[in-house]
C-alpha cells in the first residue's frame, strides 16, 4: 500500500480524534442513558393523568348546541369533557372556545383554587403543591406555549403539571427525568438551543468526520490486517 497514502490517514485519523473525541463520548453516553431510562417514565405517565375519566353522561349536558356552535365560525370538532365539577362543551373551529354544558354559557378561565384542585386530582405522587404560577409564555420544555398555568410539587422529581388557563385542562408533565432526558437528547443532536432539530448543520458535519474518522481507521488496519501477521507466524522454522 502507498506509504504516502499511509501517512496522510494515519495524520486525519489522529486529528479527527482529537475533534471528535468528546462528542462521540457524549453521543455514547447519552445512547445509553436514554435507552436506559423508559418512555413511560420519561413522559410521566407514572406522576400523573392526562385526563380523568368523566363522571357526566350526555344528560348532564343540556346545552342547546345549536346557539353554541353559532358562536364559533366553522365548528370542525366537538368535544365532551369535564372541569372538576362542571360539564365542558369543547369546540374547535377558526378557534377553539369553551362552554358550560348546562348553561351554555362561555366557560369563564378558572381561578387559582380551581387550577390547584385540577393539578392535585391528576397527580399521582405524594407531594403537594408548592409553587402556582400562571404565565403568558411558558418556557422552553413545554414549547414556549401561552397563557398556561404552572403547578409544580414538592416531589424529588420535581413534577410540574401544566394546564390550559382557559379551560384548566393538563397539558403535559415535567421532571426531572424529562429534563435528563431532554439533556441527554441535546448531546445527541447537539441542537443547544431548541433542541428539536436533527438535521442543524452542525450534526451532519460531525457526523461526515466521525465517517471519515471511521474509514481512515479502516484504512490503517489494513495496513497491517490480522492474517498477515498469522501468515508469517505460520513461516517461521
Amino acid at each position: 500500500m502507498n506509504k504516502r497514502w499511509l501517512r496522510s490517514a494515519r495524520k486525519v485519523h489522529k486529528w479527527l480524534g482529537y475533534l471528535l473525541a468528546t462528542q462521540i463520548f457524549a453521543w455514547l453516553l447519552g445512547g445509553l442513558v436514554m435507552s436506559a431510562i423508559p418512555l413511560d417514565k420519561v413522559h410521566g405517565k407514572h406522576l400523573a393523568k392526562r385526563q380523568i375519566d368523566s363522571p357526566f353522561s350526555a344528560l348532564n349536558y343540556p346545552a342547546d348546541l345549536n346557539y353554541i356552535t353559532k358562536k364559533v365560525p366553522t365548528v370542525s370538532h366537538i368535544s365532551f369533557i369535564h372541569f372538576l365539577d362542571t360539564p365542558i362543551i369543547k369546540v374547535k373551529g377558526e378557534q377553539t372556545l369553551w362552554f358550560d354544558g348546562i348553561t351554555g354559557k362561555q366557560f369563564n378561565p378558572p381561578a387559582k383554587e380551581e387550577i390547584t384542585q385540577q393539578a392535585t386530582l391528576h397527580y399521582l405522587g405524594t407531594g403537594q403543591p408548592e409553587h402556582i404560577q400562571l404565565l403568558d409564555v411558558g418556557p422552553r420544555e413545554i414549547g414556549y406555549r401561552e397563557n398556561i398555568w404552572q403547578v409544580s410539587f414538592n416531589d424529588w422529581q420535581n413534577t410540574t403539571i401544566y394546564l390550559n388557563a382557559q379551560s384548566g385542562e393538563v397539558l403535559t408533565v415535567r421532571s426531572h427525568i424529562w429534563r435528563i432526558f431532554d439533556f441527554f437528547w441535546m448531546l445527541h443532536i447537539m441542537d443547544y438551543d431548541e433542541r428539536d432539530d436533527f438535521n442543524n448543520p452542525l450534526l451532519i458535519s460531525f457526523a461526515s468526520f466521525s465517517v471519515l474518522f471511521c474509514l481512515s481507521g479502516i484504512l490503517l488496519l489494513l495496513q497491517s490486517p490480522p492474517w498477515r501477521k498469522r501468515k508469517i507466524s505460520n513461516q517461521l522454522p
